[in-house]
């Protein structure tokens, strides 16, 4: 077979998925002619989608060497160095890119790509605005348009260009997710009917349709939301990098532990951890924090600081910079408390910097790879029997698995109804989760209680006008006064717990339940009816009113919800005696204790150190309460 063959029959098994023949075909064709420049790009492309970086960055340069002139190696030299994270690298090669043919349209997406990755977000708009005016039906040049409007709150406009994306780019299937959960944002579900059993359908075909924290709106299915994690993590990490920890033995007589998170500020992981880390024992934990983008200099952002004995900002830094620093700290355990949420930095952990690195807090649910060796969880939120879905080893916590410095928390002087905007003589149902977590099946619920109880009106957040105005308009589409639903705005969170001691009865969201919401609540004395479903997400407020003996208010069923709801409303002596059962067991609640959360926290980082130490793989346990 001539090389002309050979080279043929690799590109034939790269048409067809075989790409373990077509890398084989590939490299026979460059032993023969290492400057075949077609074979050495399509090599790379192979790599660059197995995860192999730079490998595939030093045969598109290669390439490049053989055919200066050429605009699109230099893109696609840019899209691995921003894999990579060396985004100042492929603004230079974009440039190059640009100064052989100024006309690219790809060379102007990816420059927004990159000043995105840069958090350079207007500049990042003017590129993606570019690349569509060369090319008006450049669908994902549209749909990365979309997320930056969405990043810079233009929302409206956000919404026109990812439908005009999908339009041009139907198989940009993640622009569907992310259609949809900006849709659920402003609580503009007129595309939900729709999208929302698509997206649950592609998930299941094994296609990355949506981003694991929005599909925890679509679904309770803990085996569904495992297949989505599973998509999005090999998506986003297609190769496993060379671990940077490959097995030394550090013997260090304190644990070392490092807390790696965006989220050390005013924001609700935050909240939760700002009592944690002053609570380790020094004598046995050596503990630091990493604290990823954004930056802040705020009141929760000092209290974590505070209580740390090491502080890292390194917000600066790409993902392999921060994992050489926990490589050169000889971190044992580290704990990433952002999951896949905003500001997630997971390509972190894919490195592997420790020798034990664990799931908490931020993300209720599977990181859908085993970078991650543990997740902590409790009883109720992981039920036995629910491990298989969870690509981690679930450790579950004696009692709650949320640390939470409620306690510990201001809150400021209670206000009037009036202040607060809602009527002296109502009762008050209230709902302070995020929007986006509001579906039409439980507003309608919703809708149907304020119809039952006529001396009622609903108290939401309204997080902009355009999601009040909606609302109010799916109120009146259900026969219910857009007037009955009262909207509280964002408040320094003294003033916002102190004004949750106004309403009667808070309801959860389903299947993406209250979290933080749910025991910034509780822990002000305000009862929570909540639906248990069968995911992690659906279950954190169940738990936690277990945990203060409150089991009767997680109903299992939205017909025993409803009719709790509303038996509630008009039984005041029963509802009377559920509050005083909560302020009664809020004072010695260990829910709500970060002292007695971080024992237990601590006995599951010595338990997995010896089984680490032992030269075991890691496996689940529980974590038992101490005497």
């Amino acid at each position: 077979m001539d090389l002309k063959q050979s080279f043929d029959q690799a590109v034939a098994h790269h048409r067809a998925g075989r790409t373990a023949e077509a890398e084989q075909g590939y490299r026979a064709v460059l032993q023969a002619r290492p400057d075949h420049e077609f074979a050495l790009q399509n090599l790379a492309l192979i790599l660059r989608f197995r995860g192999d970086y730079a490998s595939a960055l030093r045969l598109y340069q290669m390439s490049a060497a053989l055919v200066p002139a050429d605009a699109g190696l230099q893109v696609h030299i840019a899209r691995v160095l921003n894999l990579l994270g060396q985004h100042e690298a492929a603004l230079e090669a974009l440039d190059r890119a640009l100064a052989i043919d100024p006309g690219s349209k790809d060379a102007f997406n990816n420059l927004g790509v990159t000043y995105q990755h840069m958090l350079r977000h207007e500049e990042a708009l003017v590129h993606f605005d570019r690349a569509v005016e060369l090319d008006p039906n450049f669908g994902l040049a549209i749909a990365n348009r979309a997320i930056m409007l969405e990043t810079l709150g233009r929302l409206e406009p956000a919404v026109a260009d990812y439908r005009r994306g999908l339009a041009l780019d139907p198989g940009n299937v993640t622009a569907l997710g992310a259609k949809l959960a900006l849709q659920l944002r402003l609580c503009d579900w007129s595309d939900y009917a729709i999208d929302a059993p698509r997206i649950r359908e592609l998930i299941g075909e094994g296609r990355a349709a949506d981003q694991p924290i929005s599909f925890l709106m679509h679904t309770d299915d803990p085996a569904a939301q495992l297949q989505c994690a599973r998509l999005y993590a090999a998506t986003r990490h297609p190769g496993r990098p060379a671990p940077l920890w490959t097995g030394e033995a550090y013997g260090h007589e304190r644990i070392r532990v490092a807390y790696v998170s965006s989220d050390f500020r005013v924001h609700a992981v935050g909240h939760l951890v700002r009592e944690l880390f002053g609570c380790h024992d020094r004598a046995r934990f050596e503990v630091s924090a990493y604290a990823l983008g954004p930056r802040a200099d705020d009141e929760v952002r000092r209290a974590i600081q505070a209580g740390l004995e090491h502080f890292h900002d390194v917000a600066d830094l790409d993902d392999l910079a921060i994992v050489r620093r926990l490589r050169e700290a000889e971190i044992d355990i580290v704990v990433d408390l952002n999951g896949f949420t905003t500001h997630s930095r997971s390509g972190i952990f894919a490195h592997r910097p420790a020798p034990i690195q664990i799931n908490y807090l931020g993300y209720p649910g599977t990181m859908g790879t085993d970078v991650m060796d543990y997740v902590i969880a409790d009883r109720h939120v992981v039920p036995q029997g629910s491990e298989g879905f969870f690509a981690e080893q679930v450790i579950r916590l004696p009692g709650s698995y949320q640390v939470n410095g409620i306690r510990q928390a201001r809150v400021a002087e209670t206000p009037s109804r009036a202040q607060a905007g809602l009527p002296e003589e109502a009762f008050v149902f209230a709902s302070f989760n995020d929007n986006k977590k509001i579906l039409p099946e439980m507003f309608e619920v919703w809708m149907r209680l304020l119809k039952a109880v006529p001396q009622s009106v609903l108290w939401l957040f309204g997080t902009s006008d355009l999601t009040v105005r909606n609302l109010r308009r799916e109120a009146e589409a259900r026969g219910v006064s857009g007037d009955r639903l009262v909207f509280a705005r964002q408040a320094p969170m003294d003033q916002h717990l102190a004004r949750q001691k106004l309403a009667d009865l808070f309801l959860d969201t389903f299947p993406y339940a209250a979290h933080t919401t749910a025991s910034d609540a509780l822990g002000v004395g305000l009862p929570i009816l909540t639906l248990e479903g069968r995911g992690f997400a659906s279950r954190v407020a169940g738990g936690l009113l277990r945990e203060l003996g409150l089991a009767e208010l997680a109903t299992q069923s939205l017909q025993a919800y409803e009719a709790l709801a509303l038996d509630l409303a008009r039984q005041p002596a029963r509802l009377a005696d559920i509050r005083a059962r909560l302020a009664q067991a809020l004072p010695t609640a260990r829910v709500f204790d970060p002292r007695a959360v971080c024992r237990d926290l601590e006995r599951a980082f010595e338990t997995a150190s010896a089984i680490q130490r032992s030269g075991q793989p890691a496996r689940g346990f529980d974590v038992h309460m101490d005497d």
